[in-house]
């Protein structure tokens, strides 16, 4: 029998459903999970204080107003929110919805600004002797949320820098550490949220810059013996956004200069935003008083994006440049890029360079020369995924189909001859090969190819159908 707080809870989601969008919904809603239902007070999980926070911000009148209808007048909703505790593991504990403005919680810091003329005070971005409001946010116009596509890859990532964006310094997230691989939109998400806090709050004094540029700075500054410039300079920042903090390792004064500054900002309610390539636990090279502070706010990670991710950004790509290319074309190099987005746009603008140089339509053919010829070190062998892909356009079956454990002959078929190729155009091993087909094991995927070799020698008509895969998928 269901449970009257589930039941309570997915009364409550039909009427959110009806007024969110779809993919705030998605966001949002979906992994909230009901917990008990007791004296018309109804507990939900949700996975972070990220996320409460987000929902006392956005939706606190909608959720409200849903649990007064389900539950009545005396309806209330409290949250159980999942901590993260480094000596144990994660467990969840209750908080309930404030019924004062959150704004009036909190004890904000009443640290004094330093008493410093800005007139004397050397800018190390430009010259000395400029004011605050003078100073250049070193931001790149090209980088902005419009232009970031969203999936899951990076859902976490976006939706904190898009929180901080609209309420710099205002939210949990400070420091906001970004961090993931290389070409995977780290530096273009955070000058999104630089441009997107630049024209909601035009008087804030938004800077944008590298862990190396910083490094070099301040060792002119010792140089020039103005170290003191330097630190008051970064100290009057409302926005600091730091690119590559790794590259901090090892540095011990550089780190130092930076934990006196770091401090300074987030006493006086600045915001920090960080980028870097792995998450804080991972960063070698750094004092423990840094990285400690690195953990105090939010630290999100970018990942590989998947496949429909990867087709997005190429769509998103051509939809600005005003290019218009085949649907297959799209497809075929976002199958066959797959480590991150910087080698998928370059894919792409070799393609149109290609295309231009040799005055040639850019086709199919011409995609799969590009990618052997041009994107050799990343591309060199068509994927898995992509042969499957084509398999299942020939002989018209969803890809769920062939991945599932149906026995139907026709899947069963079509199964067996993406395994084959994958295993005659790939490098994967059998038991990777047999992991993108449903689960199989390796010796179903050798079984696969004995039958494939075998049919091939005795019917006419299953071996016309693998020539004529062979030629689509095959990189000429």
């Amino acid at each position: 029998m269901e449970k009257a707080f589930v039941k309570v809870w997915e009364s409550c989601l039909e009427i959110i459903k009806d007024n969110v969008s779809s993919q705030s919904f998605k966001t949002w809603f979906e992994p909230i999970k009901p917990v008990k239902l007791s004296n018309n007070v109804l507990t939900i999980q949700v996975p972070s204080q990220f996320f409460y926070e987000w929902l006392e911000e956005h939706y606190i009148t909608l959720l409200k107003k849903t649990i007064k209808k389900e539950l009545g007048t005396e309806g209330r909703l409290e949250y159980s929110i999942v901590m993260e505790n480094s000596h144990n593991a994660s467990k969840p504990y209750t908080v309930k919805i404030p019924t004062t403005n959150k704004k009036e919680l909190k004890n904000p810091s009443v640290a004094m600004p330093i008493d410093i003329n800005q007139n004397t005070i050397r800018n190390p971005f430009i010259i000395p002797g400029l004011k605050k409001v003078n100073v250049e946010s070193q931001l790149n116009a090209n980088y902005s949320f419009e232009n970031f596509v969203e999936g899951d890859c990076n859902r976490l990532a976006r939706s904190a820098g898009f929180a901080v964006a609209n309420k710099p310094g205002g939210t949990a997230f400070n420091p906001l550490l970004i961090y993931g691989g290389v070409g995977l939109g780290k530096t273009h998400l955070a000058h999104s949220i630089g441009i997107q806090i630049k024209n909601e709050f035009p008087n804030k004094t938004v800077l944008y810059v590298s862990s190396e540029k910083f490094t070099q700075q301040y060792i002119d500054s010792v140089r020039n013996n103005n170290q003191n410039d330097f630190v008051h300079f970064y100290q009057m920042i409302d926005v600091l956004i730091i690119d590559d903090v790794q590259y901090f390792a090892g540095k011990e004064k550089t780190q130092d200069v930076f934990f006196h500054i770091f401090n300074h900002l987030h006493q006086t309610g600045k915001q920090i935003i960080l980028t870097a390539d792995k998450p804080p636990v991972e960063l070698q090279g750094f004092e423990q008083r840094l990285l400690s502070r690195f953990k105090w706010g939010l630290a999100a990670d970018l990942q590989t994006p998947g496949l429909e991710t990867r087709i997005a950004i190429l769509e998103k790509k051509l939809y600005t440049d005003g290019i218009d290319l085949p649907k297959e074309v799209i497809e075929y190099l976002a199958y066959s890029i797959t480590t991150n987005v910087r080698e998928l746009e370059g894919a792409l603008i070799s393609l149109l360079a290609q295309s231009s140089m040799n005055k040639k339509a850019i086709t199919l053919e011409l995609a799969k020369q590009m990618i052997d010829k041009f994107v050799k070190n990343t591309a060199r062998e068509v994927s898995i995924d992509y042969i499957q892909k084509v398999v299942c356009d020939y002989f018209d079956l969803p890809i769920e189909l062939l991945k599932s454990k149906t026995r139907k002959r026709e899947v069963v078929q079509a199964r067996q001859i993406a395994m084959y190729f994958a295993k005659s155009m790939t490098k994967s091993s059998l038991a990777t090969i047999g992991l993108h087909c449903g689960g199989k094991d390796h010796a179903t995927v050798l079984h696969a190819c004995r039958t494939v070799n075998n049919l091939m020698d005795t019917d006419k008509r299953f071996k016309n159908y693998i020539d004529e895969l062979n030629k689509k998928i095959s990189i000429q």
